[in-house]
Parts: C-alpha cells; sequence; structure tokens
C-alpha cells in the first residue's frame, strides 16, 4: 500500500501547488482520498484522470472538493478522444444532499454514499468512518489493506474518540492548521501538540502533519509535535510518498 501526496495546503493552495488529495494505490489500484483547488493539475503528473479507480471524499467544504467538477470534465474530455473508461465511482457522504448530488454527472461519475458506520470495501481497501469536529459534516477514515493501515483526519479538532480509532496505525495523515500556542478547536482544527500527542497516545509508527497553515514557519510544526511524539515526523509535501509493506516482504 502506497500514499503519494498530491495537494496538503489548507483552505487554499499555494501557487503551483493543490489543496488536500492524496492518492492510495495497492496491487494497481489508484484511490483518491479528497479532490480539492489544484489535485487534478498536479496529479497528472503521477496518474491520468481516465486511470483513477475510485475517489471518496471527506465533506465538501471548497478546499476538499473543488477540483471534482474538472475530473468529471477530463474523463469526458478523454472518453470522447476514445479512452475506454467505465463510470467513476464517487463516495461522499449524503448528508448534504445539494453537494452529494453533484458527485453524479451523466454517465461519467456516480456518487455512491457510504454509511459511517460501516466498513466500506473499495477495491483491496476496508475503510471505516469516525465524524470528527468540524463546523460541516465531516469524516475521518481508517484504510486498512493487507494487515497495513492509514488513518486520515480529514478537517477536525482534537477528540479523545481518534485514540481507538487511530490505534496502532501504520501512518497517521494529521491535519495541522494551527501551531502549538494556538486554539484551533472553534474552527475545527488541530494544532501541532494535539497532532503529535494524538500520534503519542494511539501509537502509530509515523505521522504525516497535513492541511498545512499559510503563515509562519512550516518546520516549527514538526518541531512542536516532537515534544509530545517520540516517532517520526513529516511535513507533508507535493509527491511526499510512503510504501508500506510486511515486514517479511
Amino acid at each position: 500500500m502506497k500514499l503519494t501526496v498530491i495537494g496538503c495546503w489548507g483552505g487554499y493552495p499555494k501557487p503551483d501547488e493543490a489543496s488536500s488529495g492524496y492518492l492510495l494505490e495497492h496491487n494497481g489500484y489508484h484511490l483518491l482520498i479528497d479532490f480539492g483547488s489544484g489535485v487534478l493539475s498536479k496529479m497528472q503528473k503521477i496518474v491520468q484522470p481516465e486511470e483513477i479507480d475510485a475517489v471518496i471524499v471527506s465533506h465538501y467544504h471548497p478546499d476538499h472538493i473543488a477540483d471534482i467538477g474538472v475530473l468529471q470534465h477530463a474523463r469526458l474530455i478523454q472518453g470522447i478522444l476514445g479512452k475506454e473508461m467505465e463510470c467513476l465511482p464517487i463516495y461522499g457522504h449524503s448528508q448534504d444532499e445539494i453537494e452529494f448530488s453533484k458527485l453524479t454527472y451523466k454517465n461519467i461519475t456516480k456518487g455512491m454514499a457510504y454509511q459511517p458506520d460501516q466498513t466500506l470495501t473499495i477495491g483491496p481497501f476496508e475503510v471505516q468512518f469516525l465524524q470528527t469536529d468540524h463546523p460541516v459534516p465531516c469524516y475521518a477514515m481508517r484504510i486498512e489493506a493487507e494487515g497495513k493501515s492509514i488513518v486520515y483526519t480529514s478537517d477536525t479538532s482534537y477528540k479523545e474518540e481518534f485514540i481507538p480509532f487511530s490505534e496502532g496505525a501504520d501512518l497517521l495523515v494529521c491535519e495541522c492548521n494551527f501551531y502549538g500556542n494556538l486554539n484551533g478547536k472553534s474552527a475545527g482544527h488541530m494544532t501541532s501538540f494535539d497532532a503529535g500527542k494524538l500520534a503519542s497516545k494511539a501509537n502509530v509508527k509515523h505521522l504525516l502533519l497535513t492541511h498545512l497553515p499559510h503563515f509562519g514557519s512550516i518546520e516549527q510544526l514538526k518541531e512542536e509535535a516532537s515534544q509530545v511524539y517520540n516517532g517520526p515526523i513529516s511535513l507533508a509535501s507535493f509527491q511526499w510518498s510512503i510504501t508500506l509493506v510486511e515486514k517479511n516482504n
């Protein structure tokens, strides 16, 4: 199972960058997790629109779904140009009926409602959900394949329920939109100290800080998280990747 960062900025992308978007691959299957502004452009340096097998979105804020429309048109145009593709499933929650309906476009994409209290199978992946603390309905995901696990917090302030949800994960992709001396709770975001505390309490193997702020020195986020978590910490950036394999492979 391989995760590659496509976009990592909170709110909006920096120049020549993208907001939230992550490519997860296993056994030739390509799953995009969130699809924010700039993701389609950056993604094409790694995988083409017609090669995606599925998309799953955590919630409907623009920095997580802004490029869904252009993805739909990219696949439409590639189909007109002769590429053979099946209708692309885009998984999302149905608590916002208007936004959920936009996931379906002609016979190009089909919105698929996930049930947050049930495990979802997408290709080789098993996905579990946890509702986050955010101004709109939003879901974190624990994704597993062949004994390896990745937890993606999406957007959230700190909550204790994340500890059992993230327990022992091989990789924690944790939002970190605020520095340690700030309070992100009212905005529904975590600080660097929150991310480090979660990684430590859940005994995860690697912490990846993402959904990064547009101010300050982002290296400070890593330094602050390391004060409460002793494991490896990385800052998300375009094409940062990790491959999780069994120890005996």
